[in-house]
């Protein structure tokens, strides 16, 4: 029931500050070039989904933010375990590393686009550059929180690299991973819009561009409510897996309300 009462006082919250800015815009009488209101908004995303055209650039940013996460992922998460393995090679790469991470993607978005093309490699590539360090700095850190005891102990029974790897700092490591890849998830997203920004052929960046350049106000809000509701159902499948996958660990538990546990305190 809790969770429902929840889910009533969201909806409720959402309703209530569309009602606040619908009557803040007739209020004052703000034109809809500067901030359009909620029914405009409304029936800017009616007009687009009877067209088919949000659907149709919908999918293709879906498409390119999964693709580069999941891209991002397998790289962050191979790099981070070699990083975490070798003390020295961490020493020499994670330098470049972190100077790479600080350059700022939009000024790369280009040099992306130019050499990769207007297509989906481009996109991809993009979204996974912004997800990879996140998920690269969890795996080092989750890999490095096992307990040393335990390694000896291991050790001590015999234990191979990769017996200990798979049994005990892999495991170990899975809540900061999990972490990781909520953080990368959402970073795959902002990826792939910048990347369209720059150029693309389709998406929702490239649908928000057009917009902008029509002075469709209500237009571009109708996109980024898309962008906003995309963005919430890829972290909710990335929650869900955790869930899943994190059974065992404190922070997933409920306590007797249904409330999650995580967080709270004794």
């Amino acid at each position: 029931m809790s969770g429902i009462r929840g889910t009533i006082v969201r909806v409720l919250l959402l309703a209530g500050s569309l009602v606040l800015w619908q009557a803040a815009v007739r209020t004052f009488r703000v034109p809809s070039f500067i901030l359009p209101a909620p029914s405009e908004i409304g029936l800017a995303l009616y007009r687009g989904a009877m067209s088919g055209i949000y659907l149709h650039h919908s999918w293709i940013t879906l498409v390119e933010t999964v693709l580069g996460f999941l891209l991002g992922s397998a790289v962050a998460f191979l790099t981070g375990t070699v990083l975490a393995a070798s003390r020295r090679t961490e020493y020499f790469l994670y330098p470049f590393i972190v100077m790479f991470q600080n350059m700022p993607k939009v000024a790369l978005a280009p040099l992306i686009i130019i050499w990769f093309g207007l297509g989906l490699a481009s996109k991809v590539v993009s979204a996974a550059l912004i997800a990879f360090f996140p998920l690269l700095v969890n795996t080092i850190v989750g890999l490095r929180s096992a307990d040393e005891d335990r390694i000896d102990l291991m050790r001590s029974l015999g234990a191979s690299q990769m017996q200990i790897f798979w049994m005990l700092r892999l495991p170990s490591a899975l809540p900061f991973l999990m972490a990781g890849l909520e953080v990368a998830m959402v970073f795959s997203l902002v990826g792939a819009i910048v990347a369209e920004f720059v150029g693309a052929e389709a998406g929702l960046g490239m649908l928000i561009q057009s917009r902008n350049f029509s002075m469709d106000v209500a237009g571009e809000f109708a996109v980024l409510f898309i962008l906003a509701a995309l963005g919430l159902a890829l972290n909710v499948v990335v929650v869900l897996v955790r869930r899943r996958v994190l059974f065992w660990d404190p922070s997933e538990k409920t306590a007797p309300d249904g409330r999650s546990m995580k967080g709270s305190t004794p």
